[in-house]
C-alpha cells in the first residue's frame, strides 16, 4: 500500500496528542474547547440538517 508522509504524520501527532491526555476523552474535548475559546475566533452554530429521509421521503413531507 502507498504511504503518505503527510498522513503519517498527522496519524502521529494525533497519537502523541492522545496520549498526552492518557486517552481520556473528557480531557482532550475540554483541552479543545479551551483551545477554541483561546483562538479568538467567531464559533458559528448553524441549525442541524435537515435529514435525508425527511427531505426526498412522502412520508417525510406529509408528516409535517
Amino acid at each position: 500500500m502507498l504511504e503518505d508522509e503527510i498522513v503519517e504524520e498527522i496519524h502521529r501527532i494525533r497519537e502523541e496528542y492522545a496520549q498526552s491526555f492518557n486517552y481520556n476523552l473528557d480531557a482532550i474535548f475540554a483541552d479543545l474547547q479551551k483551545q477554541q475559546v483561546e483562538s479568538g475566533w467567531e464559533i458559528v452554530k448553524l441549525p442541524p440538517k435537515q435529514s435525508l429521509t425527511k427531505r426526498w421521503s412522502r412520508r417525510g413531507k406529509n408528516s409535517q
